[in-house]
């Protein structure tokens, strides 16, 4: 099982914190990619990611038509990052859904919050510069 250690999990809670936006790559069926900023990433447990779209477009046709997506993680602390990579399920409605609607709701009521993305991760890769940078971490 690939999991988040809790160094990583920290690098997340700190982003979410600061308000730092994510960078999500995803590629059409064609393999064209696009790279999009995503500020609503919770971090559901250690295998999961969580994502709000509030207006996704290019990401989201991506993501209908090839569920893979990566995150590139930046701590602005320690200049360590980290990729991760995983497999998407788009949800709009049920339980997870209406679970994730009320967060954005209540922090950002102007909001759309047109669907939940989630992330199953599927592996971790470091990218800080140096003699392991692209070498998988899990």
């Amino acid at each position: 099982m690939v999991a988040l250690t809790d160094e990583m999990k920290e690098v997340l809670h700190k982003n979410n914190q600061k308000f730092i936006a994510v960078p999500m790559a995803t590629a059409s069926k064609e393999g064209v990619p696009n790279v999009a900023p995503m500020a609503s990433v919770w971090l559901r447990d250690d295998t999961t990611l969580w994502i709000c779209d509030n207006f996704m477009v290019k990401t989201l046709q991506n993501l209908q038509e090839n569920p893979i997506a990566a995150f590139y993680f930046w701590d602005v602390d320690t200049k360590r990052c980290f990729q991760v990579k995983g497999r998407a399920e788009i949800k709009t409605s049920g339980e997870e859904y209406e679970e994730m609607y009320a967060m954005v709701k209540k922090e950002r009521p102007s909001f759309p919050a047109k669907s939940l993305i989630v992330v199953t991760i599927t592996g971790i890769y470091d990218c800080t510069p140096g003699n392991n940078a692209g070498a998988q971490l899990q």
